[in-house]
């Protein structure tokens, strides 16, 4: 799905998103996450095990909505999780970057992250709520 180029602007900001999966009892279960518009995907990563990451391998189903300043935007759609360590960890490295800048990103992936099993989470965009867009 193609978004307006003033969504893509919006959504290149780095401001944090909430995610929603769906419990086993069917219940939401929502995640302050960061992320990264990469084309129409939108790209999240989250370590192994998680509620979310759990959630998301039950049902593939999940809502992103991202909030500042009196704009808003809900995407929803089906997710894609990859799990493979090379795309899972330069996803987060790049995901650092993004919201902390490369010297901290560095000092996370090398403390932290590398010593994760990460998994990438591929929402691909089927529906799009803009809020406060002309």
């Amino acid at each position: 799905m193609q978004l307006s180029q003033q969504l893509q602007d919006f959504l290149s900001r780095p401001i944090f998103a909430v995610l929603a999966t769906i419990n086993a009892d069917e219940t939401p279960q929502q995640t302050v996450v960061w992320y990264e518009m990469r084309g129409d995907t939108l790209v999240l990563n989250t370590a192994a095990g998680r509620v979310k990451d759990r959630n998301l391998r039950r049902d593939p189903r999940a809502s992103v909505c991202v909030t500042d300043d009196g704009y808003g935007v809900t995407i929803w759609g089906r997710i894609q999780l990859i799990d493979d360590q090379t795309i899972a960890q330069e996803d987060i490295r790049q995901l650092a970057i993004r919201y902390d800048g490369v010297e901290a990103a560095e000092r996370e992936v090398r403390e932290q992250f590398s010593k994760e099993h990460r998994v990438s989470i591929y929402l691909q965009i089927e529906h799009v709520v803009p809020q406060g867009f002309d």
